[in-house]
């Protein structure tokens, strides 16, 4: 398990690190890296094990001599994957290497404010740091199709998987956390034809005061309502077609020079925008939105509709389902007559803390079956109504049971003859490929023989 967990850090690390990490002595100024292993053709610097081990430090990670050889035993890992990647032909497309690198270049800037703050921060050019993250990027892409290949076929039994529980020691069964799932009628305060008229009037007004010479990037830190870009003077940084909405991509992509758009129309509001740069297939553009505004008025509406709905359940005309499918202004739910799903598993089912504080405090108390009066609501757009909560199912934190848990311990089951399938693969692959280790980290005990 401890193992399993260091992989997972060590592969956010790898995100993490974008540019080369060179040691050097501090009283002398010069180079102290070295080669600390050699995997096939694959070399591992003494920089590349110590890079990581930085990365973790500056997360508050403790890094003892144990996680040190665990980090070392993942960098042998990875270069006998590539090594063997390359015997086997097995490659990626420069666009998929170029799509990864993008990807991750947008989040880091995401997280460090703006394309500026991140060449400021590692003192070179996006187009260096790219550079340089090219052959990491490649290299780890490689490497994690290698590792695909190797347990692509794994596939688990249902008397496998009966297995694996029975020999699990007590102490090894999984906690499982409370879990529920719910529906919800979701009822929007709607936009009053005087709110969209207000809106269109601001965002015009902005428009014409940047046409007549004015800053669009100050304007945009003063008053655009998209808090994210905002303070970056309207810069949302590199994006491809696919990361915009539909409407806003479209514009974006035909922009030229640094000509003001016209007024666009998206769920978020009312936008303009002005290009910044263009490079192949992502654009950067600087945006000033304009949402609009929900009175208190529409708000009252949606909450007597809300009242109104409820009211029809303590009848036997609609069920709580078909209300939701005729009623719900969210359309996934809509469509699922009310049913809630996780975004980041695709099921209904919601850990507790995965939920969204406002419903939590509904569901709280609620038991399996019953319906909530109608609650206010939010999205994280900012839009306001109300709510009706029906709590379908919920369970309490409990050991793991074949009955009740079978998907998740068919997951571990899983998990666990991949990990067997892939130590296998590990020990024939090391009984064939020229592995030289230096004499300093011989002595960890690792999970495989790397050196006999």
């Amino acid at each position: 398990m401890r193992t399993k967990m260091m992989r997972n850090n060590i592969i956010l690390l790898i995100v993490i690190v974008c540019t080369s990490f060179n040691l050097k002595a501090q009283d002398e100024g010069k180079v102290i890296d070295k080669v600390i292993a050699v995997v096939g053709g694959n070399i591992i610097l003494k920089s590349d094990l110590e890079s990581q081990i930085a990365s973790l430090r500056t997360q508050g990670v403790l890094v003892d001599d144990n996680t040190r050889c665990e980090l070392m035993e993942e960098l042998l890992f990875q270069k006998l994957l590539l090594n063997q990647a390359i015997l086997d032909s097995v490659e990626v497309s420069q666009a998929e290497v170029e799509s990864e690198i993008d990807r991750r270049m947008n989040y880091f800037i995401a997280q460090i404010g703006s394309e500026k703050k991140l060449e400021e921060y590692y003192k070179k050019s996006i187009l260096e740091i790219k550079e340089e993250f090219r052959i990491i990027v490649k290299d780890q892409m490689v490497s994690q199709r290698m590792k695909g290949q190797i347990t692509s076929s794994v596939q688990v039994t249902p008397k496998e998987v009966k297995t694996f529980f029975k020999t699990l020691h007590t102490d090894s069964v999984p906690t499982i956390e409370s879990e529920v799932e719910y529906a919800q009628i979701l009822l929007n305060a709607k936009e009053s034809d005087q709110a969209i008229q207000d809106a269109k009037d601001r965002i015009n007004g902005f428009r014409e005061r940047i046409i007549n010479g004015e800053s669009f990037s100050t304007l945009a830190i003063l008053y655009s309502e998209d808090p994210g870009s905002a303070k970056n003077g309207g810069e949302l940084g590199f994006m491809g077609r696919a990361e915009l909405v539909p409407e806003f991509s479209l514009v974006a992509f035909k922009l030229k020079n640094t000509a003001v758009s016209e007024i666009i129309e998206t769920e978020f509001g009312y936008h303009i925008m002005q290009l910044v740069e263009r490079r192949g297939q992502k654009v950067q553009v600087r945006h000033l939105l304009v949402k609009v505004k929900i009175d208190e008025k529409q708000v009252e509406i949606a909450k007597n509709l809300a009242d109104s709905i409820y009211s029809l359940l303590t009848t036997d005309t609609l069920t709580y389902e078909e209300l939701a499918a005729k009623y719900s202004d969210d359309d996934q739910t809509k469509k699922s007559r009310g049913l809630v799903v996780n975004p980041q598993t695709g099921t209904s089912l919601f850990d507790i803390d995965q939920i969204n504080p406002q419903i939590y405090y509904s569901i709280d108390k609620m038991k399996i079956g019953d319906v909530s009066l109608p609650v206010p609501s939010q999205g994280q757009d900012g839009k306001k109504g109300y709510r009706i909560i029906k709590l379908i199912t919920k369970t309490a934190p409990h050991k793991a049971t074949f009955e009740e848990d079978y998907s998740k311990i068919q997951s571990a089951a899983l998990m666990d003859k991949q990990r067997n399938v892939t130590k296998d693969w590990i020990v024939g692959k090391v009984g064939q490929t020229y592995i030289k280790m230096d004499e300093d980290y011989k002595s960890c005990k690792y999970e495989n023989t790397w050196v006999k």
